[in-house]
């Protein structure tokens, strides 16, 4: 990996034959300066075209500017965050910041100016970004940042073509922010820069009022989000299948086998993962949350996968599968995928407008208490340990939640507009119910020991019941055997 040549690090992998004190760049010669100013082609793009969502941005925009009238509305996309030393982390912009403009460049802020103080006066929305780098002064050959490292960034007028929004250019941003008069709001935790330059005008509770509308906005989806969520469930699917096609080399090597055979579909077919890929082979899959994905893929264990595709406009899929890794399931792992199967398909049914959030968890925990019941670990009736939450020895989390831009998506909703709200047209949810029987658990018998199993679906509530964006993955275990041996042989 190449070393910029800075002020800081004026010496590049092959020194110049002279170098000469420069003003501006100690170590650049002034020659080399003056022949880095000229002889470039014009690369403006003339010819472009709104991005696909723009209208759709506009009208949560339009939604934003009416429930808070009057007042500034700052929200950044965030800044780059480094990894160690001199690298930086990919960057993945705000879900407040993406969900409003589209945009998911670093730096970018949006602030949305209010055009009067009544309700109706709506606002002007202007989005700040970095324009492309000077080459008056070489900023984008010697900048870390510069067009030349890290590769042309649209200039504003391309910006507000592609956006909608008329731009403007963010390093002026903070200034004007600390000389505005008037009720403001800022979205915090994503630009320090942008919240200092506001310190004296902000409070806490009125930014938190900004953040829980803009997660609550998003609890219901649009066309746009429905058709990127089905776009990510389908790319998922895929990276599964590709998953399934590979066992035999992660047998040979590890689950990091599998977790880089799914990030390759992912980063072909759209942005990222959602989220950290779980790649729980064996007693691994009684982990919630097993991304370390460092141990042994066994024949005669079962694989419990949960991951999905990040598309390039920011929509994850969120699903889980949980497999033999031998292509057959044994009695037992049997019994107990077919227990979180039955569990599924009653959570699934219960997924319907106008039901209360937490319908289909309880659904799905009764059929989990009555098979834990009739297998004799639990003393029923099934009331009692309903009641009582037994069951969650082995059930151990919610069945699921809202989705859309982030895995775990409206996450700032109020209580009562999301777990203890009701379901309508357009939401998105997981079902995944589970069942895990640690490897230590003396409670069980010892063959039930080391088991994980987990199933989980992207539903969406539709008008008149749901559709499960997901189901081109199998869920019954027969065709998930069946699935296997198509895949492999």
């Amino acid at each position: 990996m190449a070393e910029e040549l800075t002020p800081d690090n004026p010496e590049s992998e092959e020194k110049p034959i002279k170098q000469r004190k420069n003003g501006l760049y100690p170590g650049v010669s002034d020659e080399l300066a003056a022949n880095m100013k000229s002889g470039w082609a014009d690369t403006e793009l003339r010819d472009l075209e709104p991005i696909a969502q723009a209208a759709h941005t506009a009208a949560r925009r339009a939604a934003l500017s009416a429930r808070f009238p009057g007042e500034r509305l700052v929200i950044p996309a965030g800044n780059l965050k480094t990894r160690s030393n001199d690298t930086e982390y990919s960057f993945r912009a705000s879900t407040e910041y993406a969900y409003l403009t589209g945009n998911q460049t670093e730096d970018g802020v949006l602030v949305m100016e209010p055009r009067g103080e009544g309700e109706d006066a709506g606002h002007d929305a202007t989005l700040y970004l970095l324009p492309r780098s000077d080459r008056e002064n070489g900023e984008f050959w010697l900048s870390g940042q510069g067009e030349l490292w890290v590769g042309r960034r649209h200039s504003l007028s391309e910006a507000a073509t592609l956006y909608g929004i008329p731009t403007g250019d963010v390093r002026k941003l903070a200034g004007k922010l600390a000389e505005a008069t008037g009720p403001v709001r800022v979205v915090r935790g994503h630009d320090a820069g942008i919240e200092k330059a506001l310190t004296d005008k902000v409070t806490a509770e009125r930014d938190e009022e900004l953040r829980v509308h803009l997660s609550e906005a998003r609890l219901v989806k649009d066309a746009f989000e429905i058709a990127e969520l089905e776009k990510a469930c389908a790319s998922t699917a895929r990276g599964f299948e590709d998953v399934v096609k590979v066992l035999d080399k992660a047998q040979a090597t590890s689950e990091r086998y599998i977790e880089g055979t799914f990030f390759l579909r992912a980063r072909v077919e759209g942005n990222d993962i959602g989220y950290g890929s779980i790649c729980a082979a064996g007693p691994h899959a009684c982990t919630l949350h097993w991304v370390r994905n460092d141990g042994p893929v066994r024949a005669g264990d079962l694989l419990l996968l949960d991951a999905g595709v990040e598309t390039t406009e920011l929509y994850t899929a969120d699903v889980t599968r949980t497999m033999p890794i031998s292509g057959t399931f044994t009695d037992i792992q049997r019994k107990i995928y077919d227990a979180v199967y039955e569990a599924q398909e009653a959570g699934i049914a219960a997924v319907k407008p106008g039901a209360a959030f937490r319908d289909f968890h309880d659904a799905a925990q009764r059929v989990l208490a009555e098979k834990l019941v009739e297998w004799g670990l639990l003393e029923g009736p099934v009331e009692r340990v309903l009641e009582l939450g037994l069951q969650r020895r082995w059930t151990l989390h919610g069945t699921g939640h809202m989705l859309g831009m982030d895995v775990h998506d409206c996450a700032a909703a109020r209580a009562e507009e999301y777990v203890g709200g009701t379901l309508e047209p357009g939401m998105c949810l997981t079902v995944e119910p589970g069942l895990y029987f640690q490897a230590d658990d003396l409670t069980v018998p010892e063959e039930y020991r080391g088991i994980g199993v987990r199933i989980e679906d992207d539903i969406l509530v539709t008008d008149d019941g749901n559709r499960n964006l997901s189901d081109g993955l199998p869920r019954r275990s027969d065709e998930v055997e069946a699935w296997m041996a198509r895949l492999k042989g």
